[in-house]
């Protein structure tokens, strides 16, 4: 098991766990209460600083029912925190839209992460054409 030093905001942060035995995806929650118009943009915190082990980095999503509960979306659509963002003050935030006005309190469970591997070293090899069998293109699956 691999084990990450965490520093928490204040005591009033919930403590990051797993979501029994559900997902392999850890809630991340908000360390402030939020107020937000629609249009408005907002950096909020989430509370926690880590030090992710070397060759790792945090993927930071909104969880399914973050638009659906707090009508905003991730600016960035989804955040890469890397092992050198480990510092005292490196907090975790969520780059907010919102598209209506919305509030947020302290311990709303806005998105989720996981940790990853970097990718390993690739090359790349120029052919003219790909010689696979063509899936069909964007959308090519359908709706139902």
């Amino acid at each position: 098991m691999t084990e990450i030093k965490i520093q928490y905001l204040n005591e009033g942060i919930e403590k990051l766990k797993y979501i029994n035995g559900k997902s392999d995806w850890i809630d991340l929650r908000s360390a402030e209460n939020v107020v937000m118009k629609s249009g408005e943009f907002k950096l909020i915190n989430l509370g926690v600083a880590m030090q992710l082990p070397d060759g790792y980095e945090a993927h930071i999503v909104p969880r399914s029912s973050t638009f659906k509960n707090f009508g905003i979306i991730q600016a960035n659509s989804m955040g890469i925190v890397d092992e050198s963002y480990c510092g005292p003050n490196d907090w975790f935030y969520f780059p907010a839209i919102a598209l209506r006005d919305t509030e947020i309190h302290v311990n709303d469970r806005i998105c989720q992460f996981r940790i990853e591997k970097h990718q390993p070293q690739i090359t790349f090899s120029e052919v003219t054409k790909l010689d696979n069998e063509d899936r069909g293109g964007i959308g090519s699956t359908g709706i139902k």
